[in-house]
């Protein structure tokens, strides 16, 4: 089975690929639209042409970074998430997936700390390796 995860943003959103049988999670790219933009219809537009670019048409299942408070709670942000995700499960028909994105996006920093990468490159590549992260945790999770 492929994956393919995304790390919501309000500017920015990561895109991650993955399957169950290596368990690899590679980041893919990050997409510059905002979570708002047309109501959300851009980002929605991005991430179906992501998911078709990179899974394929008909194949694989979806994995969403669900943002939870430290003692386990959803807040806002989280259904936030939630919601947009079934807009992107409507439009797509794929299955979705949730998976604890905690400390991803710190993971992601501590994966670019030592690479001599620019701030504004780190920026860049930031989302989509949280992304890789949180991937990675969701098939560890169900081997």
């Amino acid at each position: 089975m492929r994956y393919l995860c995304i790390d919501l943003g309000d500017k920015r959103t990561g895109i991650a690929v993955g399957d169950a049988i290596t368990r690899l999670a590679t980041p893919a790219e990050v997409l510059e639209v905002p979570i708002d933009l047309n109501g959300g219809e851009a980002l929605l537009a991005a991430i179906a042409k992501a998911i078709e670019e990179q899974i394929g048409p008909g194949a694989g299942e979806l994995v969403f970074g669900l943002p939870l408070n430290m003692d386990d709670t959803e807040g806002p942000r989280a259904k936030i998430v939630r919601a947009f995700a079934a807009r992107v499960a409507e439009r797509t028909r794929r299955v979705v997936h949730f998976h604890d994105e905690r400390l991803s996006s710190a993971s992601a920093d501590w994966t670019m700390s030592q690479s001599g990468l620019t701030h504004k490159q780190k920026k860049q590549r930031r989302d989509a390796l949280a992304a890789a992260a949180i991937l990675r945790d969701f098939l560890d999770s169900r081997a």
